[in-house]
């Protein structure tokens, strides 16, 4: 974007000092002590390294870092050291200041912060996805030895995502599928719950805008009625914290947006069926640390006074908090209209730390170094990850994801040491907590005394103990098995070990096979074999030839003449066939390159189609997709909600193609889940609207009854998305149809 003719260097001089003013403001209001001195130095070093370099917006670049130090303090609640750091961050990446000026001008500390965030510029991924997911493990390397620099890049993130709509549409669909993909479970993970959600909602918001703007206007449209089920809700128990002589704020929190299309997504119900639309909570202030426990629970005893719980929903953080330090207490009631409605009890220190996470300790801390003693478990796991990177960039970050979404459970040795795991973990995953060796060994487990398969998953609460074998050894279906990263890695360390003897066992075999017949080394040699044996790598190939998978023999190579190299054999001599069907194997030729700034238009024309419809999420003309280019230059196209896209978005960004439908006279098939009051004649009722009233043909139809409930699913034959709606909502209109929604 073009700068505004009409703004005068003046007039933009005078907004930068505006901006940075405020960001002055605010830190002198905190509770840090005040050293303004070197946030001035830094804010006028990076002041003129940045003179006359603008943002993609047209605005001064110096807007950005001045965004991310407000960030840092307003919202994250760091001092000094990381605001200059923050207003430094992209002084080395993009000016001619190398990171030892930094160092001679601002010391080791904040010239090792600034390093740690030019490591990890940009994306986690680019063009080359290895190398970039190798510079993210460097920045949660650097976690360990100083927390402030993940901090500092989340500030960072959440300002390219607030200003990301001078982006082209490509790099939103890659940066908002990146955001989600992992940042916002890292600062899930890191007790920044703020941040986590608005990076959500602005990932959504890119991903999905009719969604994002219809599901914002309907959560506006119902604020009044929300307001007003609030104030009847909440005033007997205001009445009673009253009578307690409590300090406290009592306040209704609403959903996201991101949560609550996640939630209609998931259980494929409508938003008016979104019943835990808000829920309440009271923070009261205590002075006293050891009160705070018991406040809370004589808060609990008084709202269930009045109103009675629901006995599956209480969450007690207080005894056993979470490993980012999260306390709180959670009561879900039946409030005087009917809903259930969730409270939340925490004292000041409690919210500020769920709010934003670790760096909210530092506001409390006693003495130096407490903020990175909280991380300490965490990191631990972190770093298990990391001894063992895993060799696809994607598959490293998938592991990695499993450690930062994951809700916890407690469980116990049988010498009545606790332990946390992920929920969902399994006596297997518990072996390798204990130890890699006990993992490697085991063979089942012990769960409250009675004997469980290693595949058993575990609940908070369980005494387990581990069975061993020394004659045990893992394999990879134990995958299916574990949970938890840190198993995941583990597991992974041993079978790659084991991996790298028959991959050089089997480079061995095959350098003494060519030279036993004067067969020359060369890369298409290699590239051919690995495509003719379903491998991906040189060294699968080699673990293949190394455990007797793949046997070599003569055929697979031809000398055509003395100076010919290599030959691939016309007729597969492992398949056998004709030679047509050894050209079918193939690969195909590559087309044209496409052009992924243009918006790339769908068409089909004598029966063929420009595109792929993807397997995994199956998308019909009328919903929002995008385009992936693959090797081949096909463009294989994916709903923008699919679950492998967001992976490629994460990975691949750079692949990704804004796509328009065209007109088409295609069928495409959709699957619609019904569900309803088993009554007679209903399934008639569906069968006519279907086939009579709206002449589509159904391939497949299965219904069910169970004590009355009435289930169908329906796959059929339709011309766009908006058939299927229409279908939908007649089908809704049966006597006794309770829902009908279309499902992948």
């Amino acid at each position: 974007m073009m700068q505004n003719n009409n703004i005068t260097p003046e007039m933009e001089d005078r907004m930068v000092d505006e901006a940075y003013q405020n960001l002055l403001n605010i830190y002198l209001s905190s509770n840090h002590r005040k050293k303004v001195e070197i946030i001035e130095k830094a804010f006028k070093f990076a002041r003129e390294a940045h003179k006359g370099i603008r943002r993609r917006s047209g605005e001064p670049y110096i807007m950005h870092p001045i965004a991310v130090a407000t960030i840092v303090i307003q919202e994250i609640g760091l001092g000094s050291t990381s605001i200059s750091a923050a207003l430094l961050h992209d002084v080395v990446e993009d000016t001619d200041y190398t990171l030892e000026d930094i160092e001679a001008q601002f010391g080791k500390k904040i010239a090792r912060i600034v390093d740690g965030l030019t490591k990890i510029s940009g994306g986690i991924f680019g063009d080359q996805a290895s190398l970039q997911a190798e510079n993210f493990r460097k920045l949660l390397l650097t976690m360990s030895e100083d927390v402030r620099v993940v901090l500092i890049k989340m500030a960072d993130r959440l300002h390219n995502m607030r200003t990301l709509q001078s982006m082209p549409a490509n790099k939103q669909y890659k940066i908002a599928g990146e955001t989600l993909y992992i940042y916002a479970p890292l600062a899930h993970r890191l007790g920044l719950y703020a941040i986590k959600t608005e990076l959500e909602d602005l990932s959504f918001k890119y991903n999905h805008p009719a969604e994002y703007e219809r599901i914002r206007a309907q959560v506006a449209a119902s604020e009044e009625r929300r307001n007003e089920l609030f104030a009847r809700f909440a005033a007997p128990i205001r009445e009673r914290l009253d009578n307690m002589g409590l300090k406290y704020e009592f306040t209704v929190r609403v959903k996201s947006c991101y949560s609550i299309w996640n939630k209609m997504q998931s259980k494929h119900i409508s938003f008016k069926e979104v019943y835990d639309l808000y829920a309440a909570r009271i923070v009261f202030e205590c002075d006293d640390p050891s009160a705070e426990k018991r406040i809370c629970w004589n808060i609990y005893n008084e709202i269930t006074e009045v109103y009675t719980k629901h006995p599956d929903r209480v969450r007690d953080w207080l005894t056993s908090p979470k490993v980012n330090k999260y306390q709180a207490l959670h009561v879900t009631v039946m409030g005087p209209d009917g809903d259930w409605v969730e409270v939340q009890i925490r004292s000041r220190k409690m919210d500020d730390i769920a709010e934003r996470g670790f760096a909210a300790h530092w506001k409390y801390k006693i003495g130096e170094g407490e903020e990175e003693e909280e991380l300490s478990s965490w990191l631990s796991t972190i770093n298990e990850i990391l001894k063992e990177p895993e060799p696809n960039a994607i598959d490293f970050l998938d592991t990695l994801k499993l450690n930062l979404f994951a809700n916890e459970i407690v469980v116990f040795t049988p010498k009545g040491e606790t332990l946390n795991l992920s929920n969902g973990a399994t006596v297997l995953d518990m072996a390798f907590a204990l130890h890699t060796d006990i993992g490697m060994r085991c063979i089942a487990g012990k769960v409250n005394h009675k004997l469980r398969p290693m595949s058993y998953k575990l609940a908070s609460g369980d005494q387990v103990e581990i069975l061993t074998s020394n004659t045990q050894t893992p394999t990879d279906d134990w995958e299916k098995y574990v949970h938890t990263a840190k198993g995941r890695t583990r597991l992974r360390a041993a079978i790659n070990h084991q991996k790298r003897i028959f991959t050089e066992e089997g480079e061995r075999r095959f350098k003494e096979f060519l030279a036993a017949h004067n067969i020359e080394l060369t890369t298409s040699m290699l590239d051919q074999l690995i495509y003719k044996f379903g491998t991906t790598t040189k060294e699968e190939l080699f673990r293949q030839i190394g455990c007797d998978m793949i046997a070599l023999n003569e055929e697979m190579f031809i000398k055509k003449d003395p100076g010919s190299r290599f030959n691939w054999w016309k007729r597969n001599p492992f398949k056998g066939g004709s030679k047509e069907e050894a050209k079918a194997d193939e690969p195909a030729k590559k087309g044209a390159p496409i052009d992924t700034k243009a918006v790339y238009h769908l068409t089909t024309k004598d029966g063929k189609s420009n595109y792929v419809i993807a397997k995994c999420c199956n998308p019909i003309p009328g919903d929002d997709v995008v385009g992936f280019i693959k090797a081949d230059n096909t463009v294989t196209v994916h709903k923008i909600d699919c679950s492998t896209l967001a992976r490629l978005k994460a990975s691949q960004g750079s692949r990704l193609l804004q796509t328009l439908w065209e007109d088409h006279n295609d069928r495409y098939e959709a699957s619609i889940h019904i569900e309803g009051i088993d009554q007679k004649g209903i399934l008639q009722s569906i069968v006519n609207i279907i086939s009579t009233n709206m002449s589509i043909n159904m391939k497949r139809m299965n219904v069910t009854s169970d004590n009355g409930v009435f289930n169908c699913d329906l796959d059929v034959y339709i011309s766009d998305a908006q058939v299927v709606n229409n279908l939908c909502k007649e089908i809704k209109k049966v006597k006794g149809v309770n829902s009908a929604s279309r499902v992948n």
